[in-house]
């Protein structure tokens, strides 16, 4: 069965959009590695201690012990995805993710800025060569 992708376009924020999007995931069960630019790892951690009142995500990290990476429905990385165990790979960077083809369903967070929205553009074209035609999800006109 191919890779199912989704861009997520007009996120306002990235890190506050993934956290939305992470414990809805969780909730349902699924299993997710998520790709996350270096400048915006730690953001992204503390924000999913406390993305809710009284609400903690649980996750790993890069560089935490094996086994709490191997337990964790929620593992956030900078380099490349491993789909061992995981379902859905999130991806906040703006470069494709090597290794995407190994998880049942990549998720492409795109945020208002042109560069983001250009970045997202030649991942778009690049899983279209590849044979997988993306689904869209327009943030902006899914708002109230």
């Amino acid at each position: 069965m191919p890779t199912e992708i989704a861009f997520h376009f007009n996120a306002p924020d990235r890190v506050g959009y993934a956290c939305r999007l992470l414990r809805k995931a969780y909730l349902k069960g699924a299993r997710l590695w998520v790709r996350v630019p270096a400048d915006e790892l730690d953001r992204l951690d503390q924000a999913l201690w406390v993305s809710q009142p009284g609400d903690f995500l649980p996750h790993s990290r890069e560089g935490d012990a094996p086994e709490l990476m191997r337990h964790s429905p929620i593992h956030l990385g900078t380099g490349t995805p491993d789909p061992a165990g995981r379902q859905v790979l999130v991806n906040l960077c703006g470069d494709l993710a090597e290794g995407w083809s190994g998880f049942e369903r990549v998720i492409e967070v795109v945020t208002q800025s042109e560069q983001d929205r250009q970045q997202a553009r030649d991942r778009w074209r690049t899983y279209r060569v590849q044979g997988v035609e993306p689904l869209r999800h327009d943030l902006a006109s899914a708002a109230p």
